[in-house]
């Protein structure tokens, strides 16, 4: 590995060998995606905590000020919350661990955490997929750039927003089916 000094150079260059071509693609994807993640952290100057910390504290927060409404946004505002946990959910799938076992963990410890001062400590809680528990990601080093997990839910809510905005129902026929086969028009009689 070659450590370069940022006021020594000003550019590197990364050459990725591989067996053949799909396994040099994925390097470089990985590579991009990498560095796109660290371009995101030097923009924002802000990191959070990952591994569905960030989606389990924000349903927990909206479920309590939803039960707070008594007007029918208390319904939007709770499913907005339970559509969070997709993303914990997802996660734990994906890396083949018990989904309803480790969000119901990751909830109680959020839930805590929200509602007992003594108990705050626990907001940087998250999943561990490799070893399938909950875990204090912050102290792991399991973060993400703050701007990206903005920007994901801003986007989220717009798209539910546009959905939720459609008021027209388009309603297709079904096709018809072309019924002039050569077997047809024989018993029509249309032919010769």
């Amino acid at each position: 590995m070659v450590y370069i000094r940022p006021t020594a150079r000003t550019a590197a260059s990364i050459i990725l060998r591989g067996p053949n071509d799909f396994y040099c693609d994925e390097m470089e994807r990985s590579v991009h995606d990498a560095l796109c993640v660290v371009q995101r952290v030097l923009e924002s100057k802000s990191l959070v905590v990952g591994g569905g910390a960030v989606e389990t504290a924000l349903s927990i927060y909206l479920e309590n000020f939803a039960t707070s409404m008594s007007s029918r946004e208390q319904l939007a505002i709770a499913e907005f919350a339970h559509s969070l946990l997709v993303i914990p959910k997802t996660l734990a799938i994906n890396a083949a661990q018990d989904s309803t076992d480790l969000v119901a963990k990751l909830r109680a410890y959020h839930n805590a955490s929200q509602t007992q001062t003594e108990r705050a400590a626990l907001r940087h809680v998250g999943l561990d997929l490799v070893e399938g528990i909950v875990r204090d990601n912050l102290q792991h080093g399991v973060l993400e750039p703050a701007i990206s997990k903005v920007k994901q839910l801003k986007f989220a809510t717009e798209a539910a927003i546009t959905i939720l905005r459609i008021d027209d129902c388009i309603k297709l026929e079904p096709e018809q089916t072309d019924d002039r086969t050569y077997g047809n028009a024989m018993r029509r009689g249309q032919l010769g």
